[in-house]
């Protein structure tokens, strides 16, 4: 079943671009693979946007959608994107119903970070140049990006290494994209083609040098950026050498089909030489010529006088290229696809619940005076709980196991659940909640290890305040590395500073089906109950999770500072004694 798509570009669709063309050649390859897709993208024609608009207010479904006029986007920028393309971009992935959303190059302040920053849907991010990897300045934003989202990609393993650096995670490399039957291997004649940079003045003579003693070849200095300068042509070349401008695909096609050798520039566009390749052109890249660029030219006045080097050359350049082509990418990317909507965990039926146990309200986050920084006895906080009518509590101390026992045995003969957990700090990864347990789980395991070590007790692994950066958390990369281990997501922590941090773990729970659980994470009497759920009463885990399916989270704010200042009078009165 096809899935549908957006892709998000942050330049101009009416322009020729590299990513533009990566993005047109996926959305081809995709659609032939049964998905519908929409790509997003600024424009400067005026047509397009008028039809944009259209789009937007029709929802026909159209192809390619010009949200706004293109601004210009540079890696030093700080441009915000307008607001009514903002506007326009929101309606759009809103009115889409996407299953993904899909940004290329989001290190730019553009329509691609914003899309993948504010998308409900899969988010999946493209890096194509490590050149393009300044936005966002601040690293509490890239941690709010990278939280949204789910898979990362890059073209090489140069541009993830760099992206790595700026947004850590495990990305995947996929092939750039060519199409082999717009570039193949025409009729050759003695043409080479140099991709010209006018910042690379030594490997340009070194082309020079060799084609002064190559009679009968020709030379194309071959510009694919604009306002790059003229290169100078020297005297012994006039007549058999020529400047062309070729920005986009289809008007190099013919230039490099005919081609036999092609010179990449050093700072070139990758597209390039894989287009050269795909030509069935040799390409010059012989090993330590970015140090030595004389190397280029014993290399291409080897090609020139071997004939039968060079169509070896040629082909092993094509088959390589064969591997990269637009419906290769497409089928890859289609694995990432359908791989995240793999992840997300479909209702399935569970344990019968008996009509007659009625619902209660639950408060799953607590502490006692076994935690480190708690001053609640475990009498005084069953009391409590039971006197604001909570029907269940989960005592979840830091690092300790003592005081989950010690409020199980309190309360046998009340009529109040106790689930014996422990909150349980990783190394370095944040911490997890495992509930019912009967045993205690040491500090410091890694991540896994620690989910491990619950689920070996039978118990349930609770990921509490999963977005609060203001203490530690896992990374997001950790994060989806055990997604499939997790079995309750807290998306409601009453002691959360943010509210924003609350939202976010609600939107993950949701885009991947993840089971939802609250607290109040009470460290202080007048705490307890102020986040929590409203649920089936239960006998046991395995009906404790069938009923959190079907739980209704409860907020019962109250001033998080003058919980805070109870807490740290507390503690204060505590060291006093």
């Amino acid at each position: 079943m096809g899935l549908r798509v957006c892709l998000v570009t942050p330049f101009a669709w009416s322009r020729p671009h590299d990513v533009n063309e990566h993005v047109a050649g996926l959305a081809a390859e995709l659609r032939n693979l049964g998905h519908s897709v929409t790509v997003l993208a600024p424009s400067t024609r005026a047509a397009d946007l008028l039809a944009g608009r259209r789009a937007l207010l029709d929802g026909d479904g159209a192809e390619v959608i010009a949200l706004g006029p293109a601004v210009p986007v540079s890696r030093r920028s700080r441009i915000g994107v307008p607001v009514g393309v903002r506007a326009n971009l929101s309606l759009a992935l809103a009115r889409g119903g996407y299953d993904v959303v899909h940004g290329f190059e989001p290190g730019v302040p553009s329509l691609s970070y914003l899309a993948l920053r504010d998308a409900r849907a899969f988010a999946v991010a493209t890096l194509l140049s490590p050149e393009r990897l300044g936005y966002p300045p601040g690293k509490a934003q890239r941690e709010r990006l990278l939280g949204r989202i789910d898979a990362l990609l890059a073209t090489s393993e140069e541009t993830a290494e760099a992206a790595a650096e700026r947004l850590p995670g495990d990305y995947r490399v996929v092939p750039v994209g060519v199409d082999p039957q717009l570039f193949h291997a025409g009729r050759k004649r003695r043409l080479v083609v140099y991709e010209w940079r006018p910042t690379e003045r030594a490997l340009a003579r070194s082309v020079t040098r060799a084609l002064r003693g190559l009679p009968g070849w020709e030379l194309v200095l071959l510009r694919t950026k604009p306002l790059s300068g003229r290169p100078t042509i020297p005297r012994a070349l006039r007549g058999r050498a020529h400047v062309r401008t070729l920005r986009d695909s289809a008007g190099r096609a013919s230039l490099l089909n005919e081609a036999s050798i092609f010179v990449p520039a050093f700072e070139g566009l990758d597209r390039v030489s894989l287009e050269a390749a795909a030509a069935g052109a040799a390409i010059v890249s012989p090993p330590g010529v970015h140090e030595q660029p004389e190397l280029a030219a014993a290399e291409i006045a080897r090609l020139a006088e071997d004939e039968a080097y060079r169509k070896r050359s040629g082909e092993r350049a094509r088959a390589v290229a064969e591997e990269q082509s637009f419906a290769a990418l497409a089928h890859e990317i289609d694995e990432v696809y359908r791989g995240l909507a793999t992840r997300r965990r479909e209702g399935r039926p569970g344990l019968a619940i008996p009509d007659e146990r009625g619902w209660i309200h639950a408060d799953l986050h607590l502490h006692t005076n076994w935690s480190h920084d708690c001053q609640i006895p475990v009498d005084e906080l069953l009391d409590h709980a039971e006197a604001i009518g909570l029907g269940a509590i989960a005592v979840t101390d830091h690092n300790v196991f003592g005081g989950a026992l010690e409020a199980v045995d309190a309360a046998r003969g009340r009529d109040l659940i106790v689930i014996p957990g422990e909150e349980v700090k990783t190394d370095g990864q944040g911490e997890v909640i495992g509930l019912f347990l009967s045993e205690e789980i040491p500090r410091g395991l890694s991540f896994g290890d620690t989910i491990a070590a619950i689920h070996d007790q039978g118990g349930i692994a609770y990921l509490p305040h999963p977005f609060d950066r203001l203490h530690a958390i896992p990374d997001p990369a950790t994060l989806h590395r055990h997604l499939e281990e997790i079995d309750v997501l807290e998306v409601y922590n009453a002691r959360l500073l943010f509210e924003g941090y609350n939202d976010e773990a609600l939107r993950f729970a949701r885009k991947y089906g993840l089971t939802m659980g609250a607290g109040s994470d009470a460290h202080v009497l007048q705490g307890v109950g102020t986040g929590g759920l409203r649920m089936r009463a239960f006998d046991g885990p395995e009906e404790f999770l069938e009923s959190l399916r079907t739980a209704q989270v409860q907020r019962r704010p109250r001033s998080l500072l003058y919980l805070q200042s109870l807490k740290w009078a507390a503690q204060a009165k505590e060291r006093v004694r």
